[in-house]
C-alpha cells in the first residue's frame, strides 16, 4: 500500500521535465507546496512535511495538536515610575535563508515501462528511470513521489492494484540505482485521474482485444514521478 509520510520526471508518451518553483510562505514552511500553492497531501489527506520541518512550525490545518494556544492575557501591574529607557540595541542581521525546495515533475507513458497489463518494467523503461534517477542525484533529495495511473479498461479494483505494482516497480529500480528507500513514496490511483476525458467514448467493447480503444486509451496508463530537493543551479 501507499508509505505517507509521518503526520506528516507526467507519464506520457515522451519523457519531460518541468521545473516548478516551490513555493515557500511564512506559515507554511514547513510542508511541501503543490504547483497550486496550497500544500500538498497524500492519498489519506495527511500533510507532506519538508526535511527542515520542526513542530515550531506546525499549522492548524496539518498538525493541530503542535500549534499552541494564546496564553491568556495577564492581569495589569500596578502602575509604576517609569526608569529611563535603554539605549536601543543594535539590530541582529537576518539569518541567510535557506535554499529553497525545487520540484521537478516527469511523466513517463507506462507503455514506455510495461508491457500492456504488466508491471514488470521494459528494457527502454529502465534507461528513462536512469534519467530521473541521476536529476535526482543531482539535488540534496527531499522526497520522489511515484504515482501510477492506469485507463477505465477492467475493474476499478483491478485498475487500482495495477497502478500500485507498477509505482512500486518504478520505486524499486530508482532504489537499485542508489537512491534512499526512505525518500521514495508511492500512490497508485487506478483510473480515477483519467487524462483522455471523453475522447475514447463510444469507440467498441472496453476489453483487451479492441487495440483501437487501447491505443485511444493510451495517456491515460502513466507513471508520474515527482522529485523534490533543493539545488544552488
Amino acid at each position: 500500500m501507499v508509505k505517507h509520510i509521518a503526520r506528516p520526471l507526467l507519464l506520457a508518451a515522451v519523457l519531460g521535465t518541468a521545473g516548478a518553483a516551490y513555493a515557500q510562505s511564512s506559515n507554511t514552511q514547513g510542508y511541501l507546496i503543490d504547483s497550486r500553492g496550497v500544500v500538498a497531501r497524500s492519498g489519506t489527506n495527511l500533510c507532506w512535511r519538508t526535511g527542515y520541518w520542526t513542530p515550531a512550525m506546525a499549522i492548524a490545518e496539518c498538525d493541530p495538536d503542535l500549534v499552541k494556544k494564546p496564553a491568556p492575557a495577564p492581569a495589569p501591574a500596578p502602575a509604576a515610575a517609569r526608569p529611563a529607557p535603554a539605549p536601543a540595541a543594535a539590530p541582529a542581521p537576518a539569518p541567510k535563508p535557506a535554499p529553497k525546495p525545487v520540484a521537478k515533475k516527469v511523466t513517463l507513458a507506462a507503455d514506455a515501462l510495461f508491457d500492456f497489463d504488466k508491471a514488470v518494467l521494459r528494457t527502454d523503461g529502465k534507461a528513462k528511470l536512469d534519467d530521473a534517477a541521476a536529476k535526482a542525484k543531482g539535488m540534496k533529495l527531499e522526497v520522489i513521489i511515484a504515482v501510477g495511473h492506469t485507463d477505465r479498461i477492467g475493474t476499478d479494483k483491478y485498475n487500482l492494484k495495477l497502478s500500485q505494482r507498477r509505482a512500486d516497480a518504478v520505486k524499486a529500480y530508482l532504489v537499485s540505482k542508489g537512491l534512499d528507500a526512505n525518500r521514495v513514496y508511492t500512490e497508485g490511483k487506478g483510473e480515477k485521474q483519467s487524462v483522455t476525458g471523453n475522447k475514447c467514448k463510444k469507440m467498441g467493447a472496453e476489453n483487451r482485444k479492441n487495440k483501437k480503444l487501447i491505443a485511444c486509451l493510451q495517456p491515460d496508463r502513466r507513471v508520474e514521478i515527482e522529485i523534490i530537493g533543493t539545488t544552488t543551479k
